[in-house]
């Protein structure tokens, strides 16, 4: 099976040049130590700081080296602070930030991943994903591709990694303060439909499979399994329940025991060990012990580390391969300095950078967009991205409200709302009216609920939650 290719496997070896630092590759060894690690590190970062252009960029057009600023927070690095020969003016922060400021990012045809892709590497670099921008919300964004008719899916259902992506970027990207910023409503919905396409075997892959016991019972991937992991334990799953606990029984039958590898669809690989190893650690399974260290005393991380050229830093895709491979290198850095499929941004070095960047306002007459969410009660959210222009630097949400019921992506996500105009308390949404103590509330960036008022000031990238309850 193809995989998409915002996710796939494929230019493995376009970055090979950059292959000139490498030498010999680690020998397996069992349970790698820390200093091992620690040193795998350094060289890793090393090797990612390599990939860097003269223009400071790493992302463009199509799949690029943009999974470096993942792997670089994992591994304690942060973007600001990588810059080509030393110029700050390029550092790769801010132009990754100015690269998704672009109106034309990131294609003409765009798909789902895209801004998944994005807001896990834009929070890891120190860029808030939905203030990127006055104009570029990628929280936003991907509320847009939330499937009506299937709830809980994002993107065409049938590619089953939207969703997953989509749960690992609303639950890992996380607010500047540290809060999850979508509502536990949209949360459940997604790993909903995660559990749904959990193959027979434990495992999951980039396809869906709910509802179809043929596609059921088909192997699951290792690469998916890990992904999906991840996405469940993001999204408020702890590791003890049944869901993970077959997952990490399907990986563990994948286990080759004299080097620690997973027996991967695509065979033996340092993408698929580093993708399991990561979904391992978003649910703070130790990869190194217990179900993970092999009757011949190796681990996943062993293998990984084995796969890497010292001190050149960068990783092989397969264990054949004689040069790099920079998605390789990044997919395996992640894993190896026990980073899940995002990390916070560490503090910078570099004199007086801020650890995050921020557009501060709304920008008026600048065409911009909301994540908004509204749950009736009954725990079926409508999710959907609002487009309107504001007239100051913030709104309010009626004016949300109001625009969504034209202006919304998908349709339907507000009807009508009561009051139609003014500041006052919003008393029926939807047809739903407020009745004792149920009443609309309304959450912003995942803070408290409280009375919804159409003069709640929102703000440049505010995710907001209405929710009718007590």
């Amino acid at each position: 099976m193809s995989r998409p290719l915002s996710l796939s496997r494929v230019a493995l070896t376009a970055a090979a040049a950059v292959g000139a630092l490498t030498l010999t590759a680690l020998p397996a060894a069992a349970t790698s130590t820390p200093a091992q690690i620690a040193t795998s590190r350094a060289n890793g970062v090393t090797y990612l700081k390599s990939l860097q252009a003269a223009d400071g960029s790493y992302a463009g057009p199509g799949l690029s080296n943009e999974w470096a600023f993942s792997a670089l927070a994992a591994a304690g690095t942060a973007a600001v602070d990588v810059t080509p020969d030393g110029d700050p003016a390029k550092n790769a922060r801010s132009v990754y930030r100015g690269l998704l400021s672009t109106a034309s990012w990131p294609s003409a045809t765009p798909v789902v991943t895209d801004y998944e892709r994005a807001t896990l590497n834009a929070y890891a670099a120190g860029v808030d994903p939905a203030r990127v921008s006055a104009s570029r919300n990628l929280i936003a964004d991907i509320y847009g591709y939330w499937q009506t008719s299937q709830p809980g899916y994002f993107g065409p259902p049938a590619n089953f990694n939207g969703t997953v992506f989509a749960a690992l970027a609303l639950g890992g990207a996380r607010t500047q303060s540290g809060q999850v910023r979508v509502p536990q409503a949209l949360r459940d919905a997604l790993v909903t439909r995660i559990r749904a396409n959990q193959h027979d075997d434990g495992g999951w892959n980039y396809s869906k499979a709910e509802g179809d016991p043929g596609q059921l019972a088909t192997a699951g991937d290792i690469d998916m399994t890990g992904a999906a992991m991840a996405a469940l334990c993001v999204s408020g799953v702890p590791n003890t329940d049944t869901g993970i606990v077959r997952a990490k029984a399907f990986l563990k039958s994948k286990l080759v025991a004299n080097s620690g590898a997973f027996n991967a669809m695509f065979g033996i690989n340092t993408d698929s060990n580093g993708w399991a190893v990561s979904g391992l650690n978003a649910c703070g399974i130790n990869p190194q012990t217990g179900d993970f260290l092999t009757s011949l005393g190796r681990t996943p991380v062993d293998f990984l580390l084995a796969q890497q050229f010292n001190p050149g830093g960068g990783f092989k895709y397969q264990p054949a391969d004689t040069v790099p491979s920079a998605y390789a290198s990044a997919d395996a850095l992640r894993a190896v300095a026990g980073g899940g499929f995002t990390t916070a941004p560490p503090a910078p070095v570099t004199a007086g950078a801020p650890q995050w960047v921020a557009q501060g306002s709304l920008a008026s007459g600048t065409a911009t967009k909301l994540a908004l969410s509204v749950d009736d009660g009954t725990g079926s959210p409508k999710v959907c991205s609002v487009a309107l222009t504001p007239t100051g630097t913030t709104t309010t949400l009626g004016a949300v409200l109001d625009a969504a019921t034209g202006a919304a992506t998908p349709a339907g996500c507000v009807t009508a709302v009561t009051p139609s105009s003014g500041t006052g308390t919003v008393t029926a949404l939807n047809g739903k009216a407020n009745s004792g103590t149920g009443t609309w509330k309304v959450s912003v960036d995942g803070g408290a609920f409280t009375t919804a008022s159409r003069g709640t000031t929102v703000g440049v990238g505010d995710t907001i939650a209405v929710r009718w309850g007590a």
